[in-house]
C-alpha cells in the first residue's frame, strides 16, 4: 500500500436526510500510544451512494493492530474506528445505491472505495486505485455497532454462510485467495505457506484447492497440527530447524507465500524456493525491510511479487467456495468490549487463527 493510497481522507458527502440523535458503541483510537476506547458515538447516516450496515460480526486483522498502533509510514488520523472484516445487515440505503437493498447481508471489506474509472479500476486491479479509501484506516471501520460504507463496494454474503465465518473471509480469505492466484499455483506445485494463523490457515486451503502440495511453516506445534488437519502435506517448526533447508530437501518450493509478520520469515521463504520459483509478499511487518540477494535472484530466475487483498470479484469467489463447503474458517468469538485484550492475545501468538467480534449484549443494537 502506497502513501498515495492511505493518506486520502474521506470527503463529507451531502445528505438530505434529517440528522437523528441516535448513538452507538464503537471502539475508537484516539492516539497510537494508548488502548482503544469503547465509547458512545453518533450513529452514521447514509448519504448519496452510501449504506449503513448493522454489524453482526467483525474480524480482527493484523492490519487493524498496525492501524491502532500507527506502525506504518502513512498513518491513519485519530480519532478513528478500525475494522475491515465487517459483516452485517443493510439498515439504511442512501440516494443512488442500486447494488444492495435494505435487509441484505453484506461484507464491508478493506477496499471501501475506488474511483472506478482509472486504468487500474477498469483493468480488474481496483485494489491499486490511487483514489481508494480503506475501511478502518481512512474510513471509520466495523469495530462498532453500525458502519457506513459505499454501496458499490460492499459485497453480498450468500445465504447459508454464518456471518461469523464470513467476517474473516472478508479479508483473511480474500487476501490469501488472491495471493494463491498471484503465485500462479498449479496442480502438483509445492507451495510453502509461512505463517499458520488467521491468514495462513486459509492460504493452505486455497493452495490445496488450486492443486498444490502444501508445506506449512510456523513456530507453534499446535498451529502445525491445525495445518495438517486443513490439508498441509508437510509441516516444519521454524523454531526447531531451518525451514528453507527442509523445503529444499523436498525439491524446493514452486511458490512461497509470506504471511508471518517477521522479516526473517520472508528471507526464509526466499531461500526455500527452487529455481524459477515465486515469492509472494503478503504480510506487512512494521520493520518494512528485508535483504534479498541480487545475484541469486537473477541467475535462479526468481520472481518476487506483492499481493494486496483482492477485488470484489475475488471476494465473491471466496464466498462461493465457502458456501460450497470447500473451506473451513477457524475462529473464536469475543465481544467488542474485549478488543484490547484480543489485540494483546494476537500479538502474543495466543490465538490459533482468527478472532471475530460480535456485539455486546448491552449494546444498543444487540437488544
Amino acid at each position: 500500500m502506497t502513501a498515495s493510497v492511505l493518506d486520502r481522507r474521506p470527503k463529507a458527502l451531502p445528505t438530505t436526510e434529517p440528522v437523528v440523535a441516535k448513538t452507538m458503541c464503537a471502539a475508537v483510537v484516539h492516539d497510537f500510544e494508548h488502548p482503544l476506547e469503547l465509547e458512545e458515538v453518533a450513529m452514521p447516516i447514509a448519504g448519496p451512494d452510501e449504506v449503513v450496515v448493522r454489524v453482526e460480526a467483525s474480524g480482527l486483522c493484523h492490519t487493524d493492530i498496525h492501524a491502532a498502533h500507527g506502525d506504518w509510514p502513512v498513518k491513519p488520523t485519530p480519532p478513528f474506528t478500525p475494522g475491515h472484516e465487517g459483516v452485517g445487515i443493510v439498515e439504511q440505503v442512501g440516494p443512488g445505491v442500486t447494488e444492495v437493498a435494505l435487509g441484505d447481508r453484506v461484507a464491508v471489506p478493506w477496499l471501501g472505495y475506488a474511483c472506478g474509472t482509472c486504468e487500474y479500476c477498469v483493468s480488474g486491479w481496483e485494489t491499486l486505485c490511487l483514489e481508494q479509501k480503506n475501511m478502518g484506516y481512512s474510513l471509520d471501520g466495523s469495530f462498532a455497532d453500525y458502519v457506513k460504507a459505499y454501496g458499490r463496494y460492499v459485497v453480498k454474503v450468500p445465504d447459508g454462510i454464518d456471518p461469523v465465518d464470513a467476517a474473516p473471509l472478508t479479508c483473511a480469505g480474500v487476501t490469501t485467495y488472491k495471493a494463491v492466484k498471484v503465485a500462479g499455483t498449479r496442480s502438483s506445485d509445492l507451495v510453502a505457506v509461512f505463517g499458520v494463523g488467521g491468514l495462513g490457515h486459509l492460504a493452505i486451503q486455497y493452495a490445496a484447492i488450486a492443486g498444490g502440495r502444501v508445506v506449512a511453516v510456523d513456530v507453534v506445534d499446535e498451529k502445525l497440527a491445525l495445518a495438517r488437519e486443513l490439508g498441509a502435506e508437510f509441516t516444519v517448526n521454524a523454531a526447531e530447524q531451518d525451514p528453507a533447508e527442509f523445503i529444499r530437501e523436498l525439491g524446493g518450493a514452486d511458490q512461497a507465500i509470506a504471511l508471518a509478520v517477521s522479516p526473517a520469515s520472508f528471507e526464509q521463504a526466499y531461500r526455500s524456493l527452487r529455481r524459477g520459483g515465486t515469492l509472494v509478499f503478503v504480510a506487512l511487518p512494521a520493520e518494512n525491510r528485508i535483504e534479498l540477494p541480487i545475484f541469486e535472484t537473477v541467475l535462479n530466475g526468481i520472481t518476487v511479487v506483492g499481493s494486496i487483498v483482492g477485488t470484489r470479484v475475488d471476494l465473491r469467489e471466496v464466498f462461493e467456495l465457502h458456501a460450497a463447503g470447500k473451506t473451513r474458517v477457524i475462529r473464536e468469538t469475543r465481544s467488542f468490549s474485549d478488543v484490547n485484550e484480543a489485540i494483546a492475545d494476537v500479538e502474543a501468538g495466543r490465538v490459533p487463527a482468527r478472532i471475530v467480534f460480535t456485539p455486546d449484549s448491552t449494546s444498543p443494537q444487540a437488544s
